[in-house]
């Protein structure tokens, strides 16, 4: 685990770009471009949040970020945080490992509160976080929709100090 380099971004952008075109965990159906990725990896590091790249040998196996919840002053210890990982590494603790990492940038950071936005049939999330200590604290039925079906955002949170 490492903070993300502009080099790690073709990566990144791959990584994204199949979770937008064969999962629920994003909700926007337009593929990303390199230099959208520049973008967000800049405005990420300019506003002091991190990009963490996971790493096995050279490859970019995920990714995870977080930044302020909401931009209003009163939440300026509470992030949300997301985390996407390489398909063929799902399931192996990449994404553990990745929440974890977000997790302890956060302490270290003084945050308060981390939070997580998760498509309500994403089991294997909802799990990963159930067991990094995060608690269900709302659920909104039917708000979103991909793939032509309606999906439930359920928000967790993990408190932190």
């Amino acid at each position: 685990m490492r903070d993300a380099t502009e080099d790690d971004l073709p990566a990144i952008r791959d990584i994204l770009n199949e979770a937008i075109r064969t999962t629920t965990a994003v909700w926007t159906d337009d593929p990303v471009d390199l230099d959208s990725r520049r973008v967000w990896w800049r405005e990420r590091l300019a506003g002091g949040n991190p990009v963490l790249a996971a790493i096995d040998g050279s490859d970019v196996v995920g990714f995870g970020s977080y930044l302020q919840f909401r931009s209003w002053d009163g939440y300026r210890n509470a992030v949300e945080h997301s985390v996407y990982v390489r398909p063929d590494r799902r399931g192996s603790g990449v994404g553990s490992a990745l929440v974890d990492a977000l997790i302890a940038h956060a302490k270290a950071a003084g945050k308060h509160v981390i939070i997580g936005g998760i498509e309500g049939r994403n089991s294997a999330s909802l799990r990963l976080h159930r067991r990094a200590g995060f608690i269900e604290v709302g659920r909104m039925p039917g708000i979103g929709e991909k793939f032509g079906r309606r999906l439930d955002l359920v928000f967790v949170q993990k408190q932190l100090g």
